[in-house]
């Protein structure tokens, strides 16, 4: 009979790789936490209005991308694509806005989108999310990329280049589509697909295609920079100020586009030249008008989203990350001891001692090599006869040295070896 394999563009984690992904969450939670960043747990899916309305039915990700169905209700649900739109559905469901003026979450799990798996890029792919609500001080924005800065340099992360843009606001950003859309007019036989559809509903898209030929054109297009009101020019000067106080470098660039609808003022991604076209590891910046436009109060905000398989195909986790090995083996000889052996293994399990035994009736000279095979620190060598006499082996796996141990002293003096390792 065939083997049933996993969908195309979803993935498993094996064990050791869970390690790492344990590594770079707990790196997330420290540091965020820190911050005064709280985790919240979202279901993964939800009602498909949310991501039209919160992400934009313009969109790549809603037109192309979501997995919606149709369920027996009769409602259509999606598998959420992002997870902004979520957080900001909980946030205004739970009535947390009432609770404090400023709110900082964070939240880490898998979204899906059915788009072409490539390196770092999958159909179900996970991310780290932080989002900080009911700010829009631009200290607010240089604060949430220092954390996010830190973070990257705790779990190693080398080699990377942090890129700001300013999408401006509802009052300066309407002249600057206008001028985009004359700007691409009589140039439309030379893009895509794609972006001949989006002329007519979001025109700086272009800025966001990957296509070469769709590059080309916009290489002359004017800057979004050169058209941005008085207010949302200071504001891009104080977060790049607040961010040259803390000597984090950065570069502006005039052509960044994020590819949600809900960006405006600061946004920014954080590259590295590893993984080909789709290079950024990190993006994220402004949503003022999100929250009100999800049925909320008028309350501002800033996250970012950190695309958790990028993120580790492009670190060096350190061993301290790798599951510890067993603080001891038990190799008994003789069904007697094999009996004693998975009593004591299990007793000391639930004292907090990584026990291992061995329940087949393998020779002792196996036994051994399978718990040096484990880097066990100790072993315990149990048989029939040393049961009798009350007494075992416990050999010291690093020195190789080998004592005899009381059976009726065993419990404690293994409890009391361990802890002092």
């Amino acid at each position: 009979m065939e083997i049933i394999t996993a969908v195309k563009g979803f993935k498993d984690i094996l064990p050791e790789e869970t390690e790492k992904w344990r590594f770079v969450e707990n790196v997330a939670r420290e540091v965020f936490s820190r911050f005064g960043f709280r985790e919240i747990r979202l279901p993964v899916l939800e009602k498909t209005d949310l991501f039209k309305r919160g992400i934009g039915e313009s969109t790549d990700i809603v037109e192309k991308e979501m997995y919606t169905f149709l369920d027996r209700g009769d409602e259509y649900l999606t598998l959420r694509p992002e997870a902004t739109a979520s957080v900001i559905r909980a946030y205004l469901e739970h009535s947390l806005h009432n609770a404090q003026a400023v709110t900082r979450l964070f939240t880490i799990g898998p979204m899906f989108r059915r788009e072409r798996p490539q390196k770092g890029r999958f159909r179900q792919f996970h991310q780290i999310d932080a989002e900080l609500l009911g700010l829009d001080d631009p200290r607010a924005d240089a604060e949430i990329i220092l954390m996010l800065m830190h973070f990257l340099d705790r779990v190693g992360l080398k080699k990377v280049s942090l890129e700001l843009n300013s999408l401006g606001c509802s009052s300066c950003r309407p002249a600057f589509r206008n001028v985009i859309t004359e700007f691409l007019q009589g140039k439309e036989a030379g893009l895509c697909d794609d972006c001949k559809r989006r002329l007519g509903t979001n025109p700086l898209r272009v800025f966001d295609c990957k296509s070469k030929e769709c590059q080309e054109i916009i290489r002359g297009a004017p800057h979004l920079g050169d058209f941005l009101c008085g207010d949302c020019r200071e504001h891009f000067g104080k977060v790049t100020s607040a961010l040259e106080e803390f000597a984090i470098p950065y570069t502006v660039n005039p052509g960044m586009v994020r590819g949600l609808d809900y960006y405006t003022k600061t946004t920014f991604e954080v590259t590295t030249e590893h993984l080909g076209s789709q290079n950024a590891v990190v993006g994220g910046g402004r949503y003022d008008r999100l929250v009100q436009e999800l049925g909320g109060p008028d309350i501002p905000g800033i996250g970012f989203a950190v695309g958790f398989e990028r993120l580790l195909a492009l670190l060096e986790v350190p061993e301290s990350a790798s599951a510890p090995p067993p603080d001891i083996f038990l190799a008994s000889l003789g069904e007697q001891a094999r009996n004693l052996a998975f009593t004591l293994c299990n007793q000391w399990r639930l004292k907090g001692i990584y026990a291992e035994q061995e329940f087949s009736s393998k020779s002792l000279k196996s036994q051994m090599k399978k718990a040096g095979r484990l880097n066990c620190s100790y072993t315990l060598i149990l048989g029939d006869r040393e049961i009798e006499e009350r007494k075992v082996e416990l050999r010291d796996m690093k020195t190789g040295t080998q004592q005899t141990v009381s059976l009726d002293d065993l419990d404690q003096h293994i409890l009391n070896l361990i802890k002092e390792r």
